[in-house]
């Protein structure tokens, strides 16, 4: 009894599927800067992508990518799929607003 419970506490992560977390983004945040770093994490993924762009992630589920913003409003969506089909996908909101240099 116990090595079952054990083992299906040890593949709880494979079992209910990918997940995105840790992610660097405030959902909503108004920025003054044209760049923005998004990272996070998304064990288990099989590809990840960022707003439809295939993105690299390292064998423990982290990534790290540079994205430009358009000034206004702006929407950021990270996917995930895992071996298993599983998918989880992040939306975010964003408003980029510029800073006058005059």
């Amino acid at each position: 009894m116990f090595i079952v419970v054990f083992a299906l506490f040890n593949s709880r992560e494979l079992l209910f599927g990918v997940k995105i977390k840790d992610i660097s983004i405030v959902n909503g945040a108004k920025l003054t800067e044209d760049k923005l770093e998004v990272t996070g994490n998304a064990k288990h993924a099989l590809k990840l992508s960022l707003n439809g762009r295939e993105i690299s992630i390292n064998k423990d589920g982290y990534f790290k990518e540079t994205i430009v913003l358009l000034p206004g409003y702006n929407v950021i969506a990270i996917r995930a799929l895992d071996k298993f089909k599983h998918v989880d996908e992040k939306n975010y909101q964003l408003m980029y607003e510029a800073e006058d240099t005059l």
